[in-house]
């Protein structure tokens, strides 16, 4: 452990690593900067991602990875031999948390295989991570994170439209690591001990592509690529060069392109016809892009941006790693701190999950092999309830007030309401959550159409709603008083919104002491941008990933339609359980600062650690990869049909000889290591192409897998939806009815337990639908006093139509606050 463990979140925990990869790696990384005591279990000779560049010299002239320094800080290494099954079993029989990358060790019959262990440790949590999962017909599949996040949907999409553009590596293994903590972490908190989670990294990723899935699904539409930064349904949404750097753009709503028109010097843009809303202007994209890139370039990013703050435009700059790296605003955040490993030392950064009583730690060592072997000594655990009974789950108990709106906050709190928590979400009838659409005219009101969305009804299942208006008193006081029966608030309000109705955590902690509280700022709570207006597109842009992506002379690549938003909320439900661990051990609250943009910084940590250790970043290589060669998107003879290829080593590459038949390569001495391919790579991805033209990107991936060469077609949209055969074979589509909604099919949780995935047990909730029964069942008020409260108005059922609405301005703030203040 770290330096300081004792006064973090986690304290008291000890976790064991087996196998290797960067989502168990990151996992245990979560688990040991959080303070818990981590033994992260090596072969002789080490993990194998010791390798991985860039290295770095920590003493004695051995040369260890940077990546994984910062991958595995302040854990404990122990080598045992993988037929040392005795000493596994030890160790795994001293801990808390078993995290197990092990391939098969779900069905090994021997003492180290997952019966025994929990036999003989029958508290014992265990997560076995894997790429596709323990069934279905691609659990033994060769995996690379291009060809997971290609089957996931997240590839087929990006780039130009004459080819797909992906970042090839250190992306998928944040869902599923995350994931794999936050179900790790709610079996501690909620008499889960004993619990058996399976999560799998594709099924994580594929939650990463859910409102693309919604939105393509629900409209009906052909699939079609539509071009680099060029994403369905809104627009703009780019990365443009300026006098001085790049800015990332995003202007979809009217009020935002008629500001950047503004701005622009064009204000007629904004309503010449096809450009007015932000699907007629995806259709004409290439002439706005045109526009749009000429007059940005009369001035610098860092003044556009600045001038964008005031209007409430969510332009950002978009930073390379060096000007990341180097940011002030996030230093004085605390999103770097320094890494050691031996005698090196390198910035990388720290954890987002920014718990303020109790922070992540800012300093991390990273172990030698087997640095900790001798010092590890057996232990047994304490003892502990009995195993949780079938069908409950680990948070049944646990309650949530749920402020959020959009995407990155309500799967945050889908999270936890998958895994049992009571979340209560709190919208009001003059402003419900803006995910249920725009249109608040009396036609779309009588038509419910703001009950139809997929992608509101897919990110709010398993709550419970209820409306509340926040700008009068009682709704003030009544959600105080919830508050007070509540274990956390989550919010993604404006900075400074909610302390204008009296809400802020100084209420909140006043209400409940021991209250756990979030707010999710784009760029934190107390940044000189905390007011800048941001979409999970802004901070990929913000974070820079664009500058990674594509060919050295390609422009910055969008990788997502708002990665920030998925990324965001997975990372959200880790911060909020470590607190609530916390509190459950000290009897202490907190406040959580989870700033969005720091939640990708893990994604492009690999740029940020070579930047800071060498100086430079390698320039961008487009579809290839490092150690992976070939390594490509190859088209295939269905239209626009694709399909992932990774050479992962020797041994694949001679496999995939074999099957394109080609006998003269698989032959030549010059092409046996990935050196002599990597001179050759564009005539090899040539053959290749060849070969996949005359198949469809299924017959292509199969043929490949058999021979055990890595391959993932680059699904569509709705081919993920809808026709995935391992999705479908393992059951991740559940059918939920809901008033007003045609369309029943549902991704399911990402946790399994005992190889079934947990259920989808109430459908999201219509507006205030359950306001009635929680002031009744929760607050006890008596039915006569919840009818006068609809009659005023405080809750209902219905949204107020636009035309009724008075503007949501400061001056309505400070109203009610008057209003308040006098009683």
């Amino acid at each position: 452990m770290g330096d300081g463990a004792s006064g973090r979140a986690l304290t008291g925990v000890r976790v064991a690593e087996f196998g290797t990869g960067q989502a168990l790696a990151y996992c245990g990384k979560l688990f040991a900067d959080l303070g818990a005591d981590v033994v992260k279990v090596e072969p002789p000779g080490g993990d194998p991602d010791r390798s991985l560049a860039p290295v770095i010299d920590v003493g004695g002239g051995r040369r260890e990875s940077a990546v994984f320094a910062w991958m595995n800080t302040n854990k404990r290494s122990v080598v045992v031999a993988p037929g040392d099954v005795e000493r596994l079993a030890g160790i795994a029989g001293g801990v808390d948390v078993l995290l197990d990358a092990r391939r098969g060790a779900w069905d090994d019959a021997g003492p180290a295989g997952h019966a025994a262990l929990r036999a003989t440790n029958p508290g014992l949590v265990i997560v076995a991570i894997s790429w596709f999962g323990e069934s279905g017909p691609y659990k033994d599949y060769a995996a690379t994170d291009s060809t997971v996040r290609a089957l996931a949907g997240l590839v087929r999409g990006v780039g130009p439209a004459e080819t797909p553009v992906m970042l090839t590596e250190h992306q998928s293994f944040a869902p599923g690591a995350l994931s794999a903590f936050s179900a790790a972490v709610a079996a501690l908190i909620g008499g889960g001990l004993g619990r058996r989670y399976e999560i799998s990294i594709h099924e994580a990723n594929v939650l990463v592509g859910e409102f693309t899935h919604a939105v393509v699904t629900q409209a009906g539409l052909e699939e079609q690529r539509w071009g680099r930064n060029h994403f369905f349904p809104v627009f703009p949404t780019g990365v443009y060069p300026t006098r001085d750097g790049w800015l990332g753009v995003t202007a979809f709503t009217t009020d935002q392109w008629r500001g950047l028109c503004d701005m622009l010097g064009v204000p007629e843009l904004a309503s010449r016809p096809g450009f007015v809303t932000a699907a007629e202007r995806l259709l004409v994209g290439d002439e706005v892009d045109t526009i749009i890139a000429a007059r940005l370039l009369t001035r610098t990013a860092r003044e556009w941006a600045d001038e964008a703050l005031s209007r409430r435009v969510p332009l950002v700059v978009t930073p390379s790693p060096a000007e990341l790296l180097a940011s002030p605003v996030h230093r004085a955040h605390g999103a770097y701190g320094e890494v050691r490993i031996g005698e090196a030392r390198f910035d990388a950064p720290t954890l987002p999950q920014r718990l303020t009583a109790t922070p992540p730690a800012d300093v991390g060592v990273a172990p030698l092999a087997g640095e900790h072997s001798a010092d590890l000594r057996p232990s047994r655990p304490e003892p502990r309830p009995a195993r949780a009974g079938p069908g409950s789950l680990p948070l049944e108990g646990v309650r949530i007030i749920d402020m959020t709106m959009g995407w990155a906050g309500p799967v945050g709190t889908r999270q936890l309401a998958d895994l049992g928590a009571e979340v209560i979400k709190v919208e009001a009838r003059g402003y419900p959550d803006w995910w249920r659409g725009a249109d608040y005219s009396e036609e779309a009101i009588a038509a419910f159409g703001y009950e139809k969305p997929l992608y509101f009804n897919w990110v709010n299942r398993n709550k419970t709603g209820i409306t509340l208006d926040l700008t009068s008193r009682e709704g003030v006081e009544l959600l105080l008083r919830l508050v007070a029966t509540a274990d956390a608030v989550v919010e993604n309000y404006g900075v400074g919104v909610l302390a204008g109705f009296g809400l802020d955590y100084a209420a909140f902690r006043a209400a409940r002491p021991d209250i756990v509280m979030m707010s999710m700022p784009a760029y934190g709570a107390a940044s000189p941008w905390a007011e800048l207006r941001a979409y999970g597109s802004t901070l990929e842009q913000g974070a820079g990933l664009p500058l990674l992506t594509g060919g050295p002379d390609d422009p910055p690549t969008m990788n997502h339609i708002a990665y920030g938003d998925p990324i965001g909320g997975l990372s959200a439900c880790p911060a909020v359980l470590a607190a609530l661990r916390h509190r459950q051990r000290t009897g202490e609250g907190q406040y959580i600062d989870l700033a969005q943009v720091e939640c990708l910084f893990p994604l492009v940590a690999p740029w940020l650690i070579e930047q800071s250790v060498t100086g430079r970043v390698a320039p961008r290589t487009g579809n290839r990869h490092q150690t992976h060669v070939p390594h490509g998107v190859f088209p295939c003879d269905a239209h626009d049909g694709w399909v992932v290829v990774a050479v992962t080593d020797d041994a694949a590459w001679r496999a995939l000889c074999r099957v394109i038949e080609r006998p003269d390569l698989g032959g030549d001495p010059a092409l046996a290591t990935a050196t002599g391919r990597r001179a050759r790579e564009a005539e090899l991805e040539a053959a290749i192409a060849d070969w996949t033209r005359a198949r469809s990107p299924d017959e292509a991936m199969e043929a490949l897998q058999a021979a055990g060469v890595a391959a993932g077609v680059a699904r569509g949209a709705v081919e993920t939806l809808l026709y995935e055969p391992h999705l479908m074979a393992r059951g991740v589509w559940q059918e939920v009815e809901r008033p007003h909604v045609e369309f029943l099919q549902q991704p399911s949780p990402v946790f399994r337990e005992e190889g079934a995935p947990y259920p989808i047990r109430r459908p999201a909730p219509t507006l205030g639908q359950s306001s009635r029964d929680v002031l009744s069942r929760i607050l006890g008020l008596a039915r006569g006093e919840i009818d006068r409260l609809e009659a005023a108005g405080v809750i209902g059922e219905a949204p107020i139509p636009l035309s009724q609405r008075r503007p949501r301005s400061s001056a309505l703030i400070h109203e009610a606050a008057a209003r308040r203040a006098a009683g």
